[in-house]
């Protein structure tokens, strides 16, 4: 059977000349696979169909050009190499056959080329995905720690507030040791003596009216909103806060309240917790704060 040139062969498939031309020049002529591997590697260059300019002084598909041999152009055989009976023209039936041998392979280097592209395409995606995956990692890192800093803040503010209520608890023991002390000590070394007569005073031995007695405790009755009743006895020095603590720890069930006296009424403000109990006007007799 004859056989054709890979110019020939890459024409009979369909291929542009210019396209052909520049691939059996850039392949140097080795044969129909790299030629049409060229293409399909370069099938989507910008410059792919431009006009083929052949070097000059080269020949594509040969050696350096001698003296002695003549420049051939593209797609012809040197007529030196083989004689020219063994040259013949492809019949018909040779040329389907040619073309359908070269469009098979054609197909296997596309099919080639495909899986390449979609191993290719499949590895970009693990890629992303593994990306994608390490960024969520990271988010969810700094999430946590955030997360971790805000709880063990929390922990720290409920550890001071438990610490200052254990503060509040432990004076308040102590100013009722201090006050049970006191006033036991009092009534057990006074004796008790009989009640005498009085005496009506005489007009000519009336002085002036006593002075008011200055207390230095008092007893503060609080009632609550359901109507039950906390007394406990207060220093006059003690702030008010004092009793606000007192009610917290004994009756609020932590419900907000506000502090009053109904006769006359008056409700004491935030600013009034850091003033003493005799400032306040409550540490001279007994007194009923409602909350």
């Amino acid at each position: 059977m004859a056989e054709c040139t890979t110019l020939e062969s890459l024409l009979e498939m369909g291929f542009d000349r210019n396209r052909a031309e520049k691939a059996v020049a850039h392949t140097g002529n080795q044969g129909i696979e790299r030629a049409m591997d060229w293409l399909m590697e370069h099938e989507n260059d910008p410059d792919i169909d431009e006009p083929y300019v052949p070097p000059v002084g080269n020949t594509q598909g040969s050696a350096e050009p001698s003296s002695e041999s003549p420049e051939l152009a593209v797609g012809e055989t040197d007529p030196t190499t083989e004689p020219d009976d063994s040259k013949q023209p492809m019949t018909d039936e040779e040329k389907k056959e040619q073309v359908k041998r070269l469009e098979e392979l054609m197909r296997v280097k596309q099919e080639e080329r495909r899986e390449r592209e979609r191993k290719d395409e499949i590895e970009r995606e693990k890629q992303r995905r593994r990306q994608g995956q390490e960024l969520l990692q990271v988010k969810q890192k700094m999430q946590d720690d955030e997360m971790k800093k805000l709880a063990d803040q929390r922990q720290r503010e409920k550890m001071e507030d438990r610490l200052a209520k254990q503060r509040v608890r432990e004076k308040i023991a102590r100013d009722r040791e201090e006050r049970a002390q006191k006033f036991g000590g009092g009534s057990s070394s006074s004796p008790t003596s009989p009640p005498s007569e009085p005496t009506p005073p005489s007009p000519s031995s009336q002085g002036p009216p006593p002075a008011k007695k200055d207390y230095d405790e008092c007893r503060i009755q609080v009632r609550l909103l359901d109507g039950s009743a906390l007394s406990a006895v207060f220093k006059a020095q003690e702030p008010l806060a004092a009793v606000r603590v007192f009610v917290q720890m004994n009756g609020a069930d932590g419900e907000d309240f506000n502090l009053m006296t109904p006769y006359p009424r008056r409700v004491y403000s935030e600013l009034d917790m850091e003033k003493p109990l005799r400032e306040l006007g409550v540490y001279s007799k007994q007194n009923d704060l409602t909350n």
